[in-house]
């Protein structure tokens, strides 16, 4: 059995929205804070900081709309901060990364530093589309083998301290299987049942999925109950299973190529009879995606090219700032096979 790549008591993820250069400090705290809590050694939590620093900085000086998302690594062994804006985009962007480039007539150190420190770093920018940062950091001793095949946002209703939303990934020998769960309403209640939803999968995550289902909708029969969705992710192909309103596609870079969402109901309350999976044909280069509805499922009817092509943790940062559905919990979880 696979270890889960995510810890089901880790918080939602904490959007930090750069309006004024004070959210800047905001944010550095606040990465800081995460990395110690997170257990990154050293000087690892005040890298964390300046990354944070750096990204905010950028947004503040440049960016429209411009967000930082901080979170665990839904990898597990770290953390992350993504930034999103919705333009102008750096239509130098190798220009950019290079320390000593600047077009406000600073120091230039930002993005340079940022790729210095990070573990993982990716980037992208469009004129239209804005850009869309990703800096991941580990503790020397974490593989990474997985740092661009899986991310993932879940950020809380506005209003609310918990998300009633959740998702995790745990990897066993030869597949990928990951969850979404979407407690029903949102605030304390929908987060309990979120999370029993999670403790449940992760005792049996290679198990069939139709078993998976059944396992977690016994297991939320004391709580209000759930939406829920599977996914498992083969080379080549994947299968989902799922009872409710968690959507599921699959992305390429010619454009979407499945949509499925769970059959009526809801687990803990009502698990329709006899489990059904359906088969998903898998892009080579493509990405799976599950989110809840606090994403708006708009999305997928015509997704740009900007969109059809970014990695897994950009994707959902930009499903998650571009999409969402402000008065609900949204999650939104963006893959590829191991």
């Amino acid at each position: 059995m696979g270890e889960p790549l995510t810890d089901p008591s880790v918080p939602p993820t904490l959007a930090v929205r750069i309006d004024h250069y004070s959210a800047v400090y905001v944010a550095a705290r606040a990465a800081r804070q995460l990395a110690e809590r997170s257990g990154l050694p050293g000087a690892l939590p005040d890298q964390a900081a300046v990354i944070a620093s750096e990204l905010g900085s950028n947004l503040a000086k440049h960016a429209t709309d411009g967000v930082l998302y901080l979170q665990p690594l839904p990898t597990g062994g770290g953390l992350e901060v993504l930034a999103a804006d919705r333009g102008p985009g750096m239509p130098e962007l190798e220009r950019c990364l290079a320390d000593g480039f600047s077009t406000t007539g600073t120091l230039g150190a930002g993005l340079g530093a940022v790729r210095r420190m990070a573990s993982h770093f990716s980037i992208r920018s469009g004129a239209a589309e804005g850009t869309l940062a990703c800096a991941r950091l580990r503790a020397p001793d974490q593989l990474a083998a997985c740092d661009e095949e899986v991310g993932a946002v879940c950020l809380p209703a506005d209003g609310e301290q918990e998300s009633g939303d959740a998702c995790t990934v745990i990897d066993t020998d030869d597949c990928r299987t990951a969850m979404v769960v979407d407690g029903l309403g949102h605030g304390p209640a929908a987060a309990e049942a979120a999370q029993t939803a999670l403790r449940a999968f992760r005792r049996v995550p290679d198990a069939p999925l139709p078993d998976v289902l059944t396992t977690v909708h016994r297991a939320l029969r004391r709580t209000r109950g759930a939406a829920v969705g599977l996914l498992r992710l083969h080379e080549g192909r994947g299968e989902y299973c799922g009872v409710g309103n968690i959507r599921v596609l699959t992305l390429g870079p010619e454009g979407v190529h499945h949509r499925l969402t769970g059959r009526p109901g809801i687990a803990g309350l009502q698990l329709p009879a006899g489990g059904r999976v359906s088969d998903l044909a898998l892009d080579p280069v493509g990405v799976v995606v599950l989110h809840t509805d606090g994403i708006d499922h708009r999305w997928s009817q015509a997704p740009p090219r900007f969109t059809r092509r970014l990695p897994p943790p950009l994707l959902a940062a930009s499903l998650a700032h571009g999409h969402r559905i402000t008065r609900d919990d949204a999650t939104v979880l963006a893959a590829t096979p191991r």
